[in-house]
């Protein structure tokens, strides 16, 4: 609470992570922490749903997530009860009392600009962004209106927070994968480039379903008539392209 200036204990944390490939199968994840721990069945992720979104834009991407989320905590509910607009109140647990990015001070204003647009102003920000080569233990903590916090690698507070962003980094990576998989199954093989029709039939002669196309090594890959090593190499890496 002293390191990060917050006004008392956090009762409910919210960390924010998005994954991609070059734009496409774009996914949010929200999860959420309390006293006792991590809220599991509270974690929430998000299909990325902007349409013309320009690769890599991560800011968009979060933009498009918390506007979501929070929009939603502030619309009145079904029943006619005021709207949800005080996020310290006790009567709504779900509000968060901080927000968790990754990321640097660009990501941080970012996100600051949405809440303002949304009028939060009682929600406390923190944007964490990796060190050099990403080395845990190197961490730069930002805020609004604060300099840059840099603690040491065994700080607890450091320790605490690392833990938060690496839980949101398993959560939005297994939520990404298990979407990119949905539609590799549903695509079959034409996505794949430079797999025309002959290659198809050969791979799935082969090995006689997509999903042991999927499991196939480069070498074994390699070993299908008409496929060479780097057509090999080509369906090997869209299966199993790694997410950023």
């Amino acid at each position: 609470v002293t390191t990060l200036g917050l006004p008392h204990a956090p009762r409910r944390i919210e960390v924010y992570d998005n994954s991609h490939i070059q734009g496409t199968n774009a996914v949010g994840a929200m999860i959420v922490a309390g006293p006792d721990g991590f809220i599991k069945n509270q974690y929430r992720k998000f299909n990325i749903k902007s349409e013309g979104l320009t690769p890599g834009d991560d800011y968009a991407m979060m933009r498009e997530v918390l506007q979501r989320r929070f929009k939603r905590l502030l619309t009145p509910p079904a029943d006619g009860d005021a709207a949800r607009t005080k996020p310290d109140d006790d009567s709504f647990p779900q509000w968060p009392d901080l927000v968790i990015i990754d990321g640097g001070r660009g990501q941080l204003n970012a996100v600051r600009e949405i809440f303002e647009g949304l009028g939060l102003t009682e929600v406390a920000l923190l944007a964490v962004a990796k060190g050099p080569d990403r080395d845990a233990g190197r961490e730069t903590l930002f805020m609004p209106d604060r300099e840059p916090l840099k603690l040491e690698p065994r700080d607890p507070v450091l320790y605490f927070i690392q833990r938060l962003r690496d839980e949101a980094h398993r959560f939005v990576i297994g939520s990404h994968r298990k979407l990119r998989k949905k539609d590799i199954r549903e695509a079959g093989l034409q996505e794949i480039p430079g797999i025309g029709p002959s290659r198809k039939r050969a791979l799935l002669h082969h090995f006689g379903t997509l999903k042991e196309i999927e499991r196939a090594s480069i070498a074994d890959l390699g070993k299908v008539p008409g496929v060479s090593a780097e057509s090999a190499r080509k369906i090997f890496e869209f299966f199993h392209a790694r997410p950023g």
